[in-house]
C-alpha cells in the first residue's frame, strides 16, 4: 500500500487522543504514579503475549547490548520523566492543553538530533519553531489587568507540559539511535519498534515503581488493583498508548518520511478539542482552536526544510 505509513500516522493521532483523554481521567482517579506503573506492567505483558504468538518466544531476538542501553535510556527519559510530567499536567491543565504543548516535541527532537547526530537546523526549522510557539501562545495567553498579557493556565501545569514535550522529543531521538543498533538479520523489521518499546517499558516500570514506593508506598497500587473502573481505564490507556500508539508511531517512520509521520501524528491537539468538550466540558474558544491549528502548521513547516 502506497500510503501505509501515512495511514498508520493518522491512526496514531487518534490513538493518542484516546490515550490523553483516558489518562486525564485515570490520573485523577488512580494517581499519576499508580496509573503509570499499571500501564508499564500491562504493556510488558501485552508485548510478551504478542511476541509469543508471532515469534514463538516471549522475548524478541536481535537486541544488542548497545540497543538495550539506548532503549532503556529512552524509556527513562521518555516514559519515567516525560510521562510523569505529562500526566501531572493533565491533572492541572487538562489533556487538551497538555496535547497542545506536545507540539513542541518535534522541536526538542530536532535540537537533540542536532546535538547528538549532527543534523543541521535551517531557516525553515527556525520559522517552524516560531510558528509553533505562536500557536501555543495564542491559545494560552490572554489579557490581564491593565491590558497586560497574562497566562490563562496555572504556571506549574505549563512547566510540566513543556518538560513532557521536551522529554518526548529527546526520547524519540534516543529510540532512533537504539533501533539503529538492532541486529536486523535476527528479527523481522516490523518487530523492532515493538521490541524497542518493550525495553522502554521495562525502564518505565522500574522508574515508576521506585518513585511510587518511596513517595506513596504500595497501598495505592493494591487499592487500584481492586478498582474495576480504574483497571479498565488503565488497560484501555495501555492499549492506545504504550502498546499500540507508541509501537505504531515507531513503525510509521519505517514506511514514510519522518516529517510526514510526525506532522500527521501531531494532529492530536485538533482532534481532541471536541472530545474534551463532550467529556470534561472544557470550553472551546476561537483562540484555542486557531492556536491549535497554527501549532500543527508549525509542526508541518518544521519538516519542509
Amino acid at each position: 500500500m502506497n500510503y501505509l505509513g501515512e495511514l498508520i500516522s493518522i491512526g496514531v493521532a487518534f490513538s493518542w487522543t484516546a490515550t490523553a483523554l483516558l489518562s486525564e481521567f485515570g490520573s485523577k482517579r488512580l494517581g499519576n504514579l499508580t496509573l503509570n506503573v499499571l500501564r508499564m506492567a500491562l504493556a510488558i505483558i501485552f508485548a510478551m503475549v504478542m511476541f509469543w504468538v508471532v515469534l514463538g518466544a516471549p522475548l524478541p531476538a536481535g537486541i544488542t547490548m548497545e540497543a538495550c542501553g539506548w532503549m532503556l535510556l529512552s524509556g527513562l527519559v521518555g516514559y519515567v520523566i516525560g510521562d510523569y510530567c505529562l500526566f501531572q499536567c493533565y491533572i492541572i491543565i487538562g489533556s487538551r492543553y497538555g496535547q497542545l504543548f506536545m507540539t513542541l516535541a518535534p522541536l526538542a527532537a530536532a535540537l537533540m538530533a542536532w546535538i547528538t547526530l549532527g543534523q543541521e537546523m535551517n531557516g525553515m526549522s527556525i520559522l517552524a519553531m516560531i510558528v509553533t510557539l505562536a500557536g501555543i501562545s495564542i491559545s494560552i495567553l490572554g489579557r490581564g489587568e491593565h491590558h497586560k498579557v497574562s497566562l490563562k493556565l496555572p504556571l506549574n501545569g505549563v512547566l510540566f507540559a513543556i518538560a513532557a514535550a521536551l522529554c518526548q522529543g529527546i526520547g524519540l531521538v534516543l529510540s532512533k539511535i537504539g533501533m539503529d543498533h538492532y541486529d536486523t538479520t535476527a528479527t523481522p523489521a516490523w518487530v523492532i519498534p515493538f521490541s524497542a518499546n518493550f525495553l522502554r517499558c521495562i525502564a518505565g516500570i522500574i522508574g515508576f515503581g521506585i518513585l511510587l514506593y518511596f513517595r506513596e508506598g504500595l497501598s495505592p497500587l493494591r487499592e487500584a488493583l481492586h478498582d474495576r473502573k480504574g483497571m479498565a481505564v488503565a488497560t484501555a490507556t495501555t492499549i492506545f498508548g504504550p502498546f499500540v500508539g507508541v509501537g505504531f508511531s515507531l513503525m510509521a517512520v519505517q514506511y514514510t518520511e519522518a516529517g510526514i509521520a510526525s506532522t500527521l501524528m501531531a494532529l492530536t491537539p485538533i482532534i481532541i478539542i471536541l472530545p474534551s468538550y463532550w467529556l470534561f466540558q472544557q470550553k472551546i474558544t476561537w483562540k484555542a482552536v486557531v492556536g491549535a491549528f497554527i501549532s500543527v502548521i508549525g509542526v508541518s513547516l518544521f519538516f519542509l526544510g
